[in-house]
């Protein structure tokens, strides 16, 4: 199994794109893994909210394939712990014979394609973080994950 994580638009905070550098180079160590960037589609004067998450849809889409496990993360998600979400990777892992892809939407979330397409959704947190913040903690957590699968010091319960 391959974890992706598929996001929308290119980071801006260089502190940010340091610190998502850093975690993700972390985890091949553990496990295949890579982060596809969709480029950002522009909102014109043209272009409403729901064109722009359509077309942001259909670039996600087809980047996954028809065996992958497609998790969103959306406020609406179940949110879980550090420690479950370990568990829930670790069951992907012996259970997948494709890849576990987490999806970061847009400005304006996903198309209902993008929804009916996915999994299963997971909640970060009840609070809102821009979609460069939630890039970081997401991967930042499945470092975490794998960290905890292996019984290392890195997390403190």
């Amino acid at each position: 199994m391959k974890i992706n994580v598929i996001c929308v638009g290119e980071m801006r905070e260089m502190p940010l794109r340091e610190l998502l550098s850093r975690y993700a180079a972390r985890i091949p160590h553990y496990m295949p893994f890579e982060i596809t960037v969709i480029p950002d589609i522009k909102a014109g004067r043209n272009l409403t909210a729901d064109l722009q998450k359509q077309r942001e849809g259909e670039a996600i889409l087809s980047r996954i394939a028809s065996g992958d496990f497609v998790m969103l993360l959306d406020e609406r998600g179940k949110e879980m712990t550090s420690r479950e979400f370990a568990v829930f990777i670790d069951k992907k892992a012996s259970t997948l014979s494709r890849n576990l892809v987490f999806v970061i939407g847009g400005p304006y979330g996903f198309s209902q394609a993008v929804y009916d397409r996915a999994d299963r959704m997971l909640g970060l947190s009840r609070m809102t973080f821009t979609h460069e913040m939630a890039r970081v903690l997401a991967v930042e957590q499945i470092y975490r994950a794998m960290t905890i699968l292996r019984g290392e010091p890195y997390h403190h319960d």
